[in-house]
């Protein structure tokens, strides 16, 4: 595929199968080369698990029994379908900060920069979300990026052992899509982008 149509054809696809099944060293592709994305001051605060199988299946139970407690009962059907959705993919990329590494960089920086490093983080967890958004639509996948944090984070930590300085930003499901994308909209160009 070209760069064009893989932009074009990112979608968010949310109900997903592992249909025919998706060997991990597809994945493991796209991973390592996304992870060539660039970060502030190439600190490289960025972390992943990968969660695939059983633990894949652990991490969207985890999440439906958490929002259990936060959506009223007679609303819950949609949510747990949405959940179902993403359970029936292949795996789960979990997006992390490594708040060690972001504040060793940060104190050795200048103290004029020092106050930026937070935002830096997140604007290198989110190039790393989607360069690996776009390596797995141009191997022909589908994928989602959702945000439960921070009401599971203490489970997800618990049952994978996170390091303690992790911080949870981001869980991306994929697979194959089991459903067709709607239509989306944009802002005229114009609105969006001033040229001087």
């Amino acid at each position: 595929m070209a760069l064009k149509e893989i932009i074009k054809g990112r979608r968010s696809i949310r109900k997903l199968t592992n249909s025919p099944e998706v060997p991990r060293s597809q994945i493991e592709e796209v991973i390592k080369l996304a992870l060539h994305a660039p970060s502030a001051f190439n600190m490289q605060s960025g972390r992943l698990v990968v969660l695939t199988g059983k633990n894949h299946e652990q991490l969207w139970s985890i999440v439906t029994e958490t929002l259990r407690a936060h959506v009223p009962p007679e609303k819950f059907g949609p949510t747990e379908a949405r959940m179902n959705g993403f359970k029936g993919g292949a795996g789960t990329v979990l997006f992390f900060e490594d708040q060690e590494t972001v504040k060793a960089t940060q104190e050795k920086s200048s103290p004029s920069y020092q106050m930026h490093f937070h935002n830096w983080s997140h604007q290198g967890s989110a190039i790393l979300q989607y360069a690996i958004w776009l390596g797995l639509t141009e191997q022909g996948l589908a994928a989602s990026l959702q945000h439960y944090n921070p009401i599971i984070d203490e489970k997800v930590g618990r049952e994978w052992g996170i390091p303690a300085s992790w911080s949870l930003v981001a869980q991306m499901p994929f697979g194959r899509a089991a459903e067709e994308p709607g239509p989306r909209t944009f802002l005229p160009y114009e609105e969006v982008v001033k040229w001087h």
